[in-house]
């Protein structure tokens, strides 16, 4: 439990913005590790619309003690817009989940969606460079986590994703990024290093799988973003298969880790 005894009007506050945000467990966690980081901070949500969030980001910039936007859906693209400056990987992808001040108090966007991936990947025991890999989803978290894979130096990055066109426009911002020229990709999971679900398949009963299971091999290496279930029928089967496996909460905790880095990057752990 929160100590509510040790805020003060010193406390840095970072806000979480989504619509909903019933559902985000982020702000504890956060604000749990601002602290072991030896931040005097607080994580706060906040309800906002897409029609406001523009108005509320230029009233929150007005707020001197307001650090860091934690941005989540659906506002990741929209805020990219409302940053006066971001990182390379961010402004290919085309979003922003993190946000701080610069130096001049003005924003400064990143989307370290993907970073955390593959930093829980490597707790986790899988090392992506050199390996060729299969990721299946090319939305929100599937595009930060490709730009992430190619950050990481993967060997090959093979993309599979239902819509065409959604596909091609993820290689077509991974061709101009970075030195890996994707793939497309498959359900066939034969001859991958590494294969990662980035969409919600798995979260219902009714799901389809995003792979061929039957040909998985077992030095594969399997990751999902899927959250609830905590163990998803992929890492289920995978685990069942002899394979090496990272859950959503793993990539949770992980991310979580890196915006917390993010923001004491920007504030000098003051």
């Amino acid at each position: 439990m929160l100590d509510l005894s040790t805020y003060s009007g010193a406390t840095r506050v970072f806000f979480v913005v989504g619509d909903p945000i019933a559902q985000v467990k982020s702000p504890a966690g956060v604000t749990a590790a601002l602290r072991e980081r030896g931040l005097d901070g607080i994580c706060v949500p906040a309800h906002v619309s897409p029609a406001d969030l523009a108005g509320w980001v230029a009233a929150i910039t007005g707020m001197r003690n307001c650090d860091g936007i934690i941005v989540t859906v659906p506002h990741k693209f929209a805020a990219l817009a409302l940053c006066a400056g971001a990182t390379p990987r961010a402004k290919s992808i085309g979003g922003v989940n993190v946000m701080r001040r610069d130096e001049a108090g003005r924003w400064f966007g990143d989307h370290c969606d993907g970073e955390g991936y593959v930093a829980g990947l490597r707790k986790a025991g899988c090392e992506p460079r050199s390996k060729r890999a299969l990721l299946v989803g090319a939305g929100g978290a599937g595009s930060a986590i490709a730009h992430a894979l190619v950050d990481a130096g993967v060997k090959s990055l093979a993309l599979h994703e239902a819509d065409g066109e959604r596909r091609e426009a993820l290689a077509r911002k991974l061709r101009a990024y970075g030195p890996v020229v994707p793939e497309t990709g498959s359900q066939d999971p034969s001859g991958f290093d590494l294969v990662i679900n980035a969409t919600p398949m798995g979260m219902k009963p009714a799901d389809p799988l995003p792979v061929e299971l039957q040909r998985l091999s077992a030095s594969t290496f399997v990751g999902d973003v899927v959250t609830m279930p905590e163990v998803p029928p992929l890492i289920e089967v995978a685990r069942a298969k002899g394979c090496g496996t990272m859950t959503g909460k793993g990539m949770f905790e992980a991310v979580r880790d890196r915006m917390v880095a993010f923001y004491l990057e920007g504030t000098g752990a003051r």
